[in-house]
Parts: structure tokens; C-alpha cells; sequence
């Protein structure tokens, strides 16, 4: 039998999974979870990447004193969030992706290379917190004085294991820095930024080989594994990870991804204009759009009914009969001090959520319709018709939600309540 591990990390918690195939199955067991979160620095929004890192030691020795031999492992987290390297050394704080640092950086990158090129050259959607947005900030501080390195956060972590440093394809592309038509660095395009062209590496396809462990974690970890680079974004991994050949899927979490598998970019105007993106797939571009997704569901029941459990706030949602909704795609919910003041400023002073239960349905009947105006204009970009859309993730597990999609899209909805992004990375190193 041979076992493999799918180190599967998000922004609000990691886990380890081992996998084998038995019987023609796939077979899964959670040996090791872990919280994660950013934390407030300096004034910052910045990710503890030391307590990541312990958090994967201590998860690979979990794993193998319970499998003795695993043949490989890979990691997978969010996109976009980087480390920076001088040789050996990190050049901390490592920022997290909602922090706000990036809005004189937007402006400048656009100064020098307009929007509209920057899409039809990369195809990545427009989002403030891009790595190329990051990095011009890194530039303008000066940040980037003497360093040699940026590693994605997998691509870090694989490093502080193996010590051989990688970009992965998949997590490559959601910088905005890749070439859409030659899935390479955009070296004209970084030129033009001013960004250091020392610092793009070799982007390397999933599947590749990242090396043995370091003597030094192997003795920590208790053994010694193989590192695989798999589809090293997580969502990347997650739709790798669902049975479909066709339709649409919907990757439900922290962020809400709603898109198509497709052979090549589509970098139309009509993408841009809808923000959608194209990323790096196992052999395919997964165009999508990011919709805000569960986070601030999570965010409304920490702040309104914290002593509830999930399914008791949901019912009191269920009861309310408020019919109002916001648009979830709108800026003033990704990091909000108070996500029912974020809620409320979409509404006329009588016409607001009074219970906590109306911010739940209107939170809930909110996403539904983002998903549908998603999945017609994606429709409308790649001129097909959708009629089944495939959930994974912890929304898939949510009826209501379900229903409410179904309803608002006019469309079969299969959820799956499946660990895809784990199935995908775990899929990625069996093809070996």
C-alpha cells in the first residue's frame, strides 16, 4: 500500500491528510488540525508563518508515526501571500492579503502599465490585494533592497523543509505577473513595473519533484518524505479535486470561487469588464470570479450570535422574513471592524437587518444572487450554458445555502461536502 500526504492549509485552519488507494478507492484519514489566522502588527495585518511552519513539522511527525512510509507530500494554501528572502533569511513581517498597504500601490503599477493591459497580457482579475500590487509596495518602501527570493507561502514552507526553492505553476499565476498565452513570467511586463527580474524564478508544472527533507527536520519529523509540488494553490487543488467533466463549479469558503474548467484564457473585454480571472489549472485554466464567500457569514455570527452554535444562528436566519440584500462582491466587507456596520452601510436608516437573524438571511440571500449574476456572466464570456453547478467546501455543507442557490441560479446544484482541495493535492502526486 502506498500512502501519501496532503498538507491542506487556509486562512483559517490547516490540515494533514493521508491518502491511499484500496480496493480501486480513494481513502483519506485527518491525522493533525490546526488553527491559523492573521494577527494585528504594527498597525498591520501580517500571517505568524514561524507557527505555520511548527504547525507542518509537527503534522508531517503526527503522519508518519501512524504511516511509518509515506512515499510524498505536498502543501497547498491561499493564493497570492508571499515570503521574502535574503538567502536563508526572511524578511519579515509576512503580510496578509487583506491588510491595506496596497492602495497607493494600485495606482502606481497602473501608472506605469493601465489596467486593461495588464489583463490582456495576464488575465487575472483586478483585486487590490494582488501579489503585484504587494510587491510594488515592497518596492516602494524598500523592501526589496538585497533580497534574493519571493516564495508563495507553499512554495516557503516546501523550502524550510526540503531547502530547494520552487515557483509552482498554479500559485504563479495568481500573482498577475504571468503571461496568459505562455503560462511563463512576463518578463516585459515585470521590466515595466520595475520590479527585480532575479526574483522570478523557473515555474515549475504540478507534479514536479521539490526533494527529500533536510537531515535536520527529517530527525525533528521523525523520517524522511519526499516533497511533490501539486496544484499548490488550494483552489487549484479543490477543482482538481471534484468529479465533474463539465458545468460549473463553486469552491465555498472563506472566499466563494464560482468558474469553468476551459482549455485556454479568455482575456476578453467582457472578462475584464466582469472581473473574472483566469488561473493556472493541472492542464487547464480555471476561469472564475472570487465572490466573498462564507467569511462574512463566519464574521456576522462571531460578532451577533457568538454563543450560538453554526446550525442554531443559521435557524434563527431561516425564521427572519427580511427580504433585503447587499452586493457581497462590494470592498467594505473584506476586512471590516464590524462586518454588521459594513452590513448596515448598504441600507437606508429604516430599512436595516433589526434582528440577528436578518443579517443571516440577508447575508445568505445575498451570496445566492452573487452566485447568479456570476454564473450569468460567465456564461455570457464564454457563451455556454451551465446547468449544473458543483459545490465543495464548507458551504457545500450548508442545505440552506444550497437551496437558496439553486433557487437564485436555475440551475442542479450537486453538493459535495468533500475535503476536494486534500483529494486534489493527494491526486496530483498519485499520477506519478
Amino acid at each position: 500500500m502506498k500512502y501519501y500526504l496532503a498538507i491542506d492549509i487556509g486562512a483559517s485552519s490547516g490540515r494533514h491528510i493521508v491518502g491511499w488507494k484500496e480496493g480501486g478507492e480513494l481513502h483519506t484519514e485527518e491525522v493533525y488540525r490546526f488553527p491559523n489566522g492573521v494577527k494585528e502588527e504594527g498597525g498591520h495585518l501580517v500571517w505568524d508563518i514561524a507557527a505555520l511552519l511548527s504547525h507542518v513539522k509537527a503534522g508531517l511527525k503526527a503522519a508518519l508515526e501512524k504511516y511509518p512510509r509515506i512515499e510524498s507530500f505536498a502543501i497547498d494554501t491561499w493564493a497570492v501571500d508571499y515570503v521574502l528572502m535574503k538567502g536563508d533569511r526572511e524578511v519579515l513581517p509576512c503580510y496578509a492579503y487583506r491588510d491595506g498597504r496596497t492602495q497607493g500601490a494600485v495606482e502606481a503599477v497602473h501608472a506605469k502599465v493601465p489596467f486593461e493591459t495588464l489583463y490582456a497580457r495576464t488575465g487575472i482579475q483586478f483585486q487590490r490585494f494582488n501579489t503585484v500590487y504587494q510587491l510594488y509596495d515592497d518596492l516602494q518602501r524598500g523592501r526589496l533592497a538585497g533580497v534574493t527570493d519571493f516564495l508563495m507561502i507553499p512554495a516557503y514552507l516546501t523550502y524550510r523543509l526540503t531547502g530547494v526553492k520552487a515557483h509552482e505553476y498554479t500559485n504563479a499565476t495568481t500573482t498577475g505577473l504571468v503571461n496568459a498565452a505562455t503560462g511563463d513570467w512576463d518578463k516585459e511586463l515585470i521590466r515595466r513595473i520595475g520590479l527585480p527580474e532575479a526574483l522570478f524564478g523557473n515555474i515549475l508544472a504540478p507534479g514536479s519533484a521539490a526533494g527529500e527533507l533536510l537531515p535536520d527536520v527529517a530527525a525533528e519529523v521523525g523520517g524522511n518524505v519526499r516533497a511533490v509540488l501539486c496544484a499548490s494553490h488550494d483552489t487549484a487543488s479543490a477543482v482538481e479535486g471534484i468529479p465533474m467533466s463539465e458545468g460549473a463549479y463553486l469552491s465555498s469558503g472563506t472566499w466563494s470561487l464560482l468558474g469553468t474548467k476551459l482549455p485556454k484564457p479568455v482575456c476578453s473585454d467582457m472578462a475584464r469588464t466582469y472581473n473574472f480571472t483566469n488561473e493556472g489549472g493541472v492542464g487547464y485554466v480555471r476561469f472564475l470570479k472570487n465572490i466573498m464567500g462564507m467569511w462574512v457569514i463566519n464574521r456576522l455570527k462571531t460578532e451577533l450570535a457568538p454563543e450560538k452554535s453554526f446550525d442554531e444562528a443559521m435557524e434563527m436566519g431561516m425564521r427572519s422574513t427580511f427580504e433585503g440584500t447587499v452586493d457581497v462582491t462590494d470592498a467594505r466587507f473584506l476586512a471590516p471592524a464590524s462586518m454588521k456596520e459594513a452590513f448596515d452601510g448598504c441600507f437606508a436608516e429604516g430599512e436595516k437587518p433589526r434582528t440577528a437573524g436578518d443579517y443571516f438571511a440577508c447575508a445568505h440571500k445575498s451570496l445566492a444572487l452573487g452566485y447568479q449574476k456570476a454564473l450569468k456572466e460567465l456564461a455570457a464570456c464564454t457563451g455556454k450554458r451551465y446547468d449544473t453547478l458543483y459545490i465543495v467546501g464548507g458551504g457545500a455543507k450548508s442545505k440552506w445555502l444550497n437551496a437558496l442557490t439553486e433557487q437564485a441560479c436555475g440551475v442542479r446544484v450537486m453538493a459535495l461536502p468533500i475535503e476536494a482541495t486534500a483529494l486534489g493535492n493527494l491526486a496530483v502526486q498519485m499520477k506519478e
